[in-house]
């Protein structure tokens, strides 16, 4: 039998880039206690899959770095729901993997749009409707790059340090009103989005690919990368009964990331 987290039942629940990759096992883990889930995603294959692996979900077509699809979408949330136990800002981008002189405005622009702005889009949204259930939780997705900083990845670093200033202020702003909001600081995780990345870090440091997978693994104590699986189970916990204290927190999930700025050393 499923493990019931919540002393709210079912819990509505709002995940932005849930189709895929992290955000779809958040999903899957909140579905499979029995919550109400509410997604959205920029990719309309990933979607189209989503809506066939989990009939009777909630699936929207949003690119959360523009301010009027979000609202658009949240209308929609209003008027059906009403109520929201619980937002997941999850959606992100990788950035450029280039030296700071190298990268565009443009592409410093859209990183912070997407991975910094979304947040900031779904949670202004969000927030009424959190209070009208008496209370709730946002989790913002961050990085073990916002506990360090990033080599060659200056505007994801950027977006991903401004993530937990928000997510603190937040947390002072709402917990009054039984609003918690934390942020998970995720190392590597697992899959093809931190295959990617390798790839592009091989390409600009001169080197293989299985050399900076070595570098990435060799820089974490537990020597191995985050599950997605992990991550969901965390962000449950949070936002449910037993996590009802923890607001405010940038909570590390990355086997303890000794540093990165190692990245040289593949060299």
């Amino acid at each position: 039998m499923t493990e019931q987290y919540s002393d709210k039942n079912p819990m509505r629940v709002v995940i932005t880039a849930g189709a895929s990759g992290l955000g779809h096992a958040v999903a899957q883990r909140f579905i499979s206690s029995g919550a109400s889930v509410w997604i959205c995603d920029s990719d309309a294959r990933a979607l189209a899959q989503f809506c066939e692996e989990f009939p009777g979900q909630r699936a929207n077509q949003v690119d959360v770095s523009q301010a009027d699809q979000v609202n658009a979408w949240f209308d929609e949330i209003l008027g059906d729901w009403g109520k929201l136990d619980c937002l997941v800002n999850n959606a992100g981008i990788a950035g450029p993997t280039a030296p700071v002189e190298e990268i565009s405005p443009e592409d410093w622009d859209l990183t912070l749009a997407v991975d910094l702005g979304g947040a900031f889009y779904c949670a202004r949204r969000a927030v009424p409707l959190l209070r009208a259930a008496g209370g709730g939780s946002i989790i913002n997705i961050s990085s073990s790059a916002a506990l360090s900083g990033y080599p060659n990845r200056a505007p994801y670093a950027a977006a991903k340090w401004g993530l937990i200033g928000f997510t603190k202020t937040l947390a002072m702003e709402l917990g009054p009103e039984n609003i918690r909001v934390n942020a998970l600081c995720p190392g590597s995780i697992e899959g093809p989005r931190i295959d990617r990345v390798i790839e592009r870090e091989a390409q600009v440091s001169g080197v293989s690919p299985e050399q900076v997978r070595e570098c990435y693994l060799k820089q974490t104590s537990l020597r191995r990368f985050t599950k997605p699986s992990e991550v969901a189970e965390m962000i449950l916990y949070l936002c449910s009964a037993p996590g009802s204290i923890m607001s405010g927190q940038a909570i590390g999930m990355d086997g303890h990331t000794e540093s990165l700025s190692a990245w040289h050393k593949t060299k």
